[in-house]
């Protein structure tokens, strides 16, 4: 079908002799996971960097505001931790989503060392302004590579992911 990605490539296994593999050891760099990882980021991202410019948010500040999105009050290292942001980055984030309105941060009354992030109506009006754009690309991208696909790519992004670099 036209538009559609192509079925999965042969395994390592498969391609035994077809000199894919180095001297060395090394897989190619076309077959290496963090390198794939990347590229299929970028491949992802690039459909939504524009959607992102047009709001003046960033990446990384919209990653926040769809966590808080999600749930709020929450506390900014759980929110880091979240969205995959160090926490010197994530100060400077919050003092920009802080400024623009999009977020409240204050500190907890339990433990004055924690900073708990709140969205506001205004980060609710933003998701709710990107909302259409962002969905409209999740379905492309599921109408090209296939919905089932893409759900199981999520489980297994998942299921690497727990194991946290051990």
């Amino acid at each position: 079908m036209p538009g559609t990605v192509p079925a999965a490539r042969p395994s390592a296994s498969d391609r035994a002799g077809t000199g894919c593999d180095r001297d060395d050891g090394l897989q190619s760099t076309r077959r290496s996971l963090p390198i794939a990882l990347l590229r299929a980021r970028e491949a992802v991202m690039a459909r939504f960097r524009p959607i992102l410019a047009e709001h003046s948010v960033t990446e990384q500040q919209w990653r926040v505001i769809r966590v808080l999105g999600e749930s709020s009050p929450r506390d900014a290292t759980a929110v880091a931790d979240h969205c995959c942001i160090l926490m010197p980055s994530m100060t400077r984030i919050i003092r920009a989503l802080q400024e623009r309105g999009l977020i409240t941060r204050k500190r907890d009354a339990a433990d004055g060392r924690k900073l708990v992030l709140a969205i506001t109506p205004a980060g609710r009006a933003l998701l709710d302004q990107v909302a259409p754009h962002s969905l409209a690309v999740y379905r492309d991208i599921e109408a090209r590579y296939g919905s089932g696909r893409v759900e199981t790519l999520l489980d297994m992004l998942e299921d690497l992911a727990l194991l946290g670099g051990r």
